[in-house]
């Protein structure tokens, strides 16, 4: 049992890149962290660690040893999980990453609901408009949108979004809706640089048909983009969740909706499959409900 207490004071501390960090997250003092490092790499015979007067940082060998480490202590999680019959009961600290306008409008509410149903889970989210390593970053679950690539990670799908090209009643009163992509180029666009990066906008279930598009305002936050829009000024392109109330209320209206590309899957992915600890499988089964149940995804 001291060495599985040995990896948890390494994870902790490589988490944390600090000796003081791993302390705080583990309870204990930072002279025995300390210790409980050394004395872990002394019997490795390597070293996991570099350390300055500011931080630590895992080694090219410690970075292999973490996720080594965190699968191993995964499993004996959900080992104790059912001998215990935490199946019923997870407990634990779930770490979840997602995009950040998902997280915002759906992430967060399902997951203070299964919260306040399982009183024995914390959690930690990080909204990032990113692709995280799930593994060396040391997450449990990610929200994923878009078509998955080969992996040894498990995946449940829980809905789908449109890529849709939109504007305010108000903008289109004065200047008219487009009938075809290329009339695109003559109307005023406001560019959300997480969903468009770039210049050429595609359409078509192939998306071979491309238009080259002079953005007159290009923003980093797909918030401001929608509110800009929202205000008469353009045409942005967002993912359809994004704008899902203000369609309904038609403060926005879509366009070009026959030319849409193919609608982009949205997965719940994990690491650990079947044998993943009780609050990753009660969370997954909590929120494919709910997701699912959303016209807007659907």
């Amino acid at each position: 049992m001291e060495r599985f207490r040995s990896l948890e004071v390494f994870i902790a501390v490589a988490e944390a890149e600090s000796f003081a960090g791993g302390a705080r997250k583990t309870g204990l003092s930072a002279p025995s962290v300390t210790r409980g490092v050394n004395a872990l790499e002394a019997r490795l015979g390597v070293r996991l660690f570099t350390r300055t007067t500011r931080r630590v940082r895992l080694t090219d060998v410690g970075l292999a040893y973490l996720e080594d480490a965190r699968h191993l202590l995964a499993q004996l999680q959900s080992a104790d999980d059912a001998a215990a019959g935490a199946a019923t009961n997870p407990v634990g600290r779930l770490r979840i990453t997602c995009p950040n306008e998902f997280g915002r409008i759906y992430v967060a509410p399902i997951l203070t609901d299964f919260l306040d149903a399982h009183q024995g889970v914390s959690a930690d989210v990080l909204m990032v408009d990113r692709i995280v390593n799930m593994v060396e970053e040391g997450f449990d679950l990610a929200v994923r949108i878009g078509e998955l690539p080969s992996s040894g990670l498990s995946a449940v799908r829980v809905g789908q979004v449109r890529r849709i090209i939109c504007g305010s009643p108000g903008y289109f009163e004065k200047n008219g809706y487009p009938q075809a992509p290329a009339d695109i180029t003559s109307h005023q666009i406001v560019s959300a640089a997480p969903v468009s990066p770039v210049s050429d906008w595609r359409f078509g279930p192939d998306m071979h048909n491309v238009v080259r598009v002079k953005p007159r305002l290009s923003v980093s936050s797909i918030a401001t983009a929608i509110s800009v829009a929202k205000q008469d000024w353009g045409l942005c392109r967002v993912l359809s969740y994004q704008v899902g109330p203000d369609l309904e209320t038609g403060a926005l209206q879509s366009v070009l909706e026959a030319f849409e590309p193919n609608p982009l899957p949205i997965h719940l992915v994990h690491v650990e499959g079947r044998r993943a600890p009780a609050k990753i499988r009660a969370f997954i089964d909590f929120a494919k409900e709910r997701l699912r149940g959303i016209p807007s995804l659907n």
